[in-house]
């Protein structure tokens, strides 16, 4: 079945974060958004249609997945991923940005030390702070010979050790630098954290957006012996662009773990999950395997597309290629310009909403982050109006 990304869908006046709420965040109104990372694809015609059924049965009471839901669940993880869970692992949660918090508040004490990696996504940072435990970072460092993110083993486990780190927070694949991690690094990253009593939390939502010559590693793939000290979390929510209906999987091997999460889990007062978004979880892993194969491979062109232009049209801004997601990493940083600056630019002249660098951390000083998952005609005239707004500079 052929589907097609090249449609550009009017989202304006549909209560979208990325295209409604400019003015309440303190942009202009005329900018394009290409800066949350929600897709501007419709989701799989299948997933749409059985999401109309059940709107037109019209009762949306509390809901729980069907009991066959783990099998889908499985299948898919299984034939794109090599991971294959118990069902008892399973715990559903709205979010994985949920879970985490549910994890920080399940497993540490408040001064308590959780790792992370900047520059890295923001909410990372927010969860942890705000929940009054201690804020630790491994800077990812940026191989000018590869243009590539690495992890610097030695500051990584010595700062576990130096703080007594309760536990470390895993983006992979990598939001924002677009790193897809070699299992030899997990199993790096996670040997450590073991020696050092350390739980892993893997937020995986970006598993299924794999380029090329590239492969996804599952975290507890990576050694059997890591499925006693980790949480491995996926969603719909990102592969089928569903973030709305708030659903996702978390996979908690170690029974002692797992009762700790779910009785935290219940002091939140959250019950159970959004029923449209069991029914679009299910339809999705189901129905939408060519879909998914052929948006991987439109994302793909989107790339490549980003990095020809930025090469010809804009060669000072050095685009880190992404091993995975559907997320531009873009480094200003030859203009030297202040964040501030290059924010104002990107705004004012370039008339453009992406991801100030800053946000994911300082390591993202002279950085900033564009989302692709859009139509080639948007993509160009993204790229378009950089490059007219750093044409004299």
């Amino acid at each position: 079945m052929k589907h097609n990304f090249d449609k550009v869908i009017n989202r304006k006046n549909t209560n979208s974060l990325k295209y409604d709420c400019a003015e309440k965040r303190g942009k202009p109104n005329d900018l394009l958004p290409m800066w949350v990372a929600d897709m501007d694809f419709a989701c799989p015609k299948k997933v749409g249609d059985v999401l109309s059924n059940k709107a037109k049965h019209g009762i949306f009471g509390y809901s729980e997945p069907s009991n066959n839901y783990f099998n889908i669940l499985s299948d898919w993880l299984g034939k794109r991923h090599g991971y294959t869970p118990k069902e008892e692992w399973l715990v559903h949660t709205p979010g994985i940005v949920f879970a985490i918090t549910i994890a920080i508040k399940a497993f540490t004490n408040e001064q308590d030390a959780v790792l992370i990696q900047k520059p890295v996504y923001y909410p990372f940072s927010s969860s942890v702070i705000n929940n009054n435990r201690k804020l630790i970072n491994n800077p990812l460092i940026l191989n000018k010979k590869t243009n590539q993110y690495e992890i610097d083993f030695v500051d990584f486990e010595n700062k576990i050790k130096d703080n007594k780190v309760k536990l470390f927070i895993l983006c992979s694949p990598h939001n924002p630098v677009g790193r897809v991690w070699e299992k030899d690094e997990l199993r790096k990253m996670g040997e450590i954290c073991k020696t050092h009593n350390c739980l892993v939390f893997s937020d995986e939502i970006h598993a299924d957006f794999i380029y090329p010559e590239f492969k996804h590693t599952v975290f507890t793939n990576a050694n059997d012996i890591f499925l006693e000290n980790s949480i491995v979390a996926f969603s719909p929510s990102k592969t089928f662009n569903l973030a709305g209906l708030q659903f996702s999987d978390i996979f908690i091997a170690d029974k002692e773990l797992r009762e700790k999460f779910k009785s935290e889990y219940g002091k939140s007062g959250y019950a159970q999950i959004n029923t449209f978004g069991i029914v679009a979880a299910e339809a999705a892993y189901k129905y939408g395997e060519n879909w998914v194969d052929s948006l991987n491979a439109y994302l793909c062109q989107n790339v490549e597309l980003i990095d020809f232009f930025i090469k010809t049209h804009i060669p000072k801004v050095k685009f880190i290629k992404p091993q995975g997601t559907y997320l531009a990493w873009l480094d200003f940083s030859k203009y030297n310009l202040s964040q501030i600056q290059l924010d104002d630019i990107i705004t004012n002249k370039a008339k453009l909403w992406l991801s100030s660098g800053t946000v994911f951390g300082s390591e993202g000083n002279g950085f900033m982050r564009l989302n692709f998952a859009c139509p080639k005609k948007v993509l160009l005239k993204a790229l378009e109006s950089l490059k007219e707004a750093f044409a004299n500079l």
